[in-house]
């Protein structure tokens, strides 16, 4: 009998938090991994060395440039031959109240972000989907957040493209169910990551943690379980659904 080939799964953002998580848990599923980073090397280099068995790989990626995304895509099928799973999780946050913030400063933050957060993302998921489709399927999986629904008053850009990203995903999982793409989207609120740990260990972190049920926020290995889930185990049925991880913090129905 032939052996089966390992799935192949390209993670953005893998060099720390969320992403780093989610690529070290699939490598412990057997899932050989692309490691995807913007500028801190060491980061996903350490992250590679982590990762159990052999075959894996870190790529550089600028997820606001379409050319980038484009390289990305073709170094990684290259590498892997095929991909099977595309975690979207690279994000930016980038700071812009509306009433203190120039015109100037507002449309460069809007731009920024929605360039990384939603283009980006949609222009690796387009690249995966061609090819997952001709392939026979495979699963995209893309990391939101509860700004998404809740609204990010300090950062509207931030909230407003994670809602985008939310749309896209439930779009491309009605256009690609016939073809056998699944795509799922995860949601978490506060995450206990080096990012966060500014605003969690700051002035406003007292009422962070007042929002949250659990008495704690989120660690990344809980977003990454629920992550891995949706690229390993959920069933067909539930593409196109966006999980919630944010530990009761704010509730959708």
């Amino acid at each position: 009998m032939k052996k089966r080939k390992p799935p192949c799964a390209l993670v953005t953002g893998a060099s720390r938090g969320i992403g780093r998580a989610i690529a070290l848990q699939l490598g412990k599923r057997g899932v050989k991994v692309g490691v995807t980073y913007r500028e801190n090397i060491s980061a996903a280099e350490e992250v590679l060395d982590l990762l159990p068995g052999r075959g894996h790989a870190i790529f550089q990626a600028e997820m606001g440039d379409p050319g980038s995304v484009d390289r990305l895509w073709e170094e990684a099928t290259r590498h892997f031959g095929a991909i099977d799973i595309v975690v979207n999780n690279a994000a930016v946050y980038r700071e812009h109240p509306p009433l203190s913030t120039g015109p100037a400063a507002w449309r460069r933050a809007w731009k920024f972000t929605l360039e990384a957060n939603l283009a980006g993302p949609a222009n690796l998921s387009h690249l995966a989907a061609r090819a997952m489709a001709s392939a026979g399927g495979g699963r995209i999986v893309n990391i939101s957040s509860r700004g998404a629904f809740r609204g990010e008053p300090e950062a509207a850009a931030y909230g407003a493209s994670k809602a985008g990203l939310n749309a896209l995903s439930q779009s491309l999982a009605k256009a690609l169910a016939p073809s056998g793409v699944l795509v799922f989207c995860v949601a978490p609120g506060w995450v206990d990551t080096d990012m966060a740990a500014g605003y969690l260990e700051g002035p406003r972190g007292g009422e962070i943690l007042a929002q949250h049920p659990l008495g704690r926020v989120a660690s990344a290995d809980e977003v990454a379980r629920a992550a891995v889930f949706c690229a390993l185990d959920a069933p067909a049925s539930m593409t196109g659904s966006i999980i919630d991880v944010n530990g009761a913090s704010y509730l959708r129905t």
